[in-house]
């Protein structure tokens, strides 16, 4: 890999902000620069400062006078339904038997697999993400081919084969065993190499038998370093059907932790119908609540109380992320946006710095990744964003009564898309402009 020099304006975030003046909370400098080698971030800082460490066949970009924040993290994807997403239903359940569990059973073809893959990625790139947590299919082929490809790319990304064995059409159904051993054989090929990390992936209490949720605990029990993910309390059709097929449960909630899989690495997507027992379950153990918005405002879920399970004297982890296809777009700028709105509806607040934070270091934390992923700090992976707030002429004409750094990050979370993203860098090397 070549030694770069990225120089423009940077953003890279210490801590959660305390409110929309909490200059403590991040590092900002006017013309700074980011030194990588390697991959990784050597420098970062002050341009002069930075330039004098470098060594002197470095590669110079100049960015200004563009921003520069560490590359964006999603923490909930579906990579088998991007010819889903924009798909007319009233609601989960219905969405998910009229057109998801439909096209997800053409990932049993390898060839179709990939060419989804190289989409996918492609996708994320054009947005700034640079990791994802992510849901492949049933098939292994498809947890191959989205590793194949994020492996190709040198792409820090999480993914699991999806395990289900009731509930669905036949040509998404595994078993409880063929679950097990395909989930192992995909560690065994892909988490550790280079970048790409497995997740243990029930799909849902719905969707799994009560032999087969067994059997994720087992793998939860012998591969502790992984994460888990599934889905939780999105629906309140999903939350009485789950009720009918576990009876003896407390909750939603309750199911999981029968099984073992609540703890610092699992992630619940949606979270948002929890009752104080288990919010307070949620937070004992350490479990992430995945926050998706424009999932949750298409499909008519709810409205999820971030301030609500944060600000409790327990609180609970949070993570943001697409959700796509429920979700109706790739950009994170998008979700903190519609986040953002669903919050006031409940009278909550998001700041702009509290936005950029969880797409960041927030997200990063939420994975226990904050060591590799999440920030301009020099020992990170070089996965860099590059953001213009003059995207599109209505963003330029904004930018000129905008005279703080927070209306400039709001603008960029109001107004901006994959246009306001100038170059995204990943392990140091750029990815978007050579699409």
């Amino acid at each position: 890999m070549t030694a770069r020099l990225i120089r423009g304006r940077l953003l890279s975030f210490r801590d959660a902000p305390k409110g929309i003046d909490d200059t403590t909370s991040y590092v900002y400098e006017e013309d700074g620069a980011i030194l990588t080698d390697n991959g990784i971030i050597v420098a970062s800082g002050d341009y002069a400062a930075v330039k004098g460490k470098a060594p002197a066949d470095v590669v110079e970009t100049d960015h200004r006078p563009h921003l520069i924040t560490a590359g964006f993290i999603d923490t909930h994807i579906h990579f088998p339904q991007m010819q889903v997403i924009g798909s007319y239903a009233a609601a989960l359940l219905e969405w998910l038997n009229n057109y998801t569990f439909v096209e997800e059973q053409r990932f049993a073809d390898t060839a179709h697999a990939a060419r989804i893959a190289t989409a996918f990625f492609d996708e994320l790139v054009r947005h700034g993400t640079t990791t994802a947590v992510t849901y492949c299919s049933v098939h292994k082929t498809s947890a191959d081919a989205f590793f194949t490809e994020s492996h190709r790319r040198n792409l820090r990304m999480i993914g699991g084969k999806v395990m289900m064995d009731r509930n669905a059409p036949p040509g998404l159904l595994d078993t409880p065993q063929t679950g097990y051993d395909d989930t192992k054989s995909v560690i065994e090929s892909w988490h550790g190499k280079g970048r790409q990390m497995v997740a243990i992936t029930p799909r849902f209490a719905i969707t799994s038998t009560p032999e087969q949720m067994e059997m994720a605990g087992t793998l939860v029990r012998e591969h502790p370093d992984l994460h888990m993910q599934t889905h939780l309390s999105e629906n309140r059709a999903e939350i009485e059907f789950t009720q009918e097929l576990y009876p003896w449960s407390k909750d939603y909630t309750d199911v999981y932790e029968h099984y073992g899989l609540l703890g610092p690495k699992s992630l619940f997507g949606h979270s948002i119908h929890l009752s104080d027992r288990e919010a307070d379950a949620m937070s004992e153990s350490g479990s992430v609540a995945v926050f998706c918005p424009t999932s949750n405002l298409f499909l008519g879920s709810g409205l999820f109380g971030l301030k609500t399970l944060d600000e409790r004297d327990n609180p609970v982890r949070i993570a943001v992320a697409t959700d796509v296809g429920g979700g109706t777009n790739y950009s994170m700028l998008r979700t903190v946006d519609e986040g953002y709105k669903v919050l006031q509806l409940q009278g909550q607040r998001m700041t702009p710095l509290e936005s950029f934070y969880r797409i960041t270091l927030g997200n990063a934390r939420a994975l226990s990744l904050e060591d590799k992923i999440g920030s301009l700090e020099p020992g990170r992976e070089a996965d860099i964003v590059v953001l213009d707030a003059c995207a599109t002429p209505a963003m330029a004409l904004k930018m000129e009564a905008v005279t703080k750094l927070t209306e400039e990050l709001f603008l960029l979370q109001t107004l901006g898309d994959d246009r306001a993203i100038v170059e995204t860098y990943v392990a140091g090397e750029p990815a978007k402009s050579v699409l």
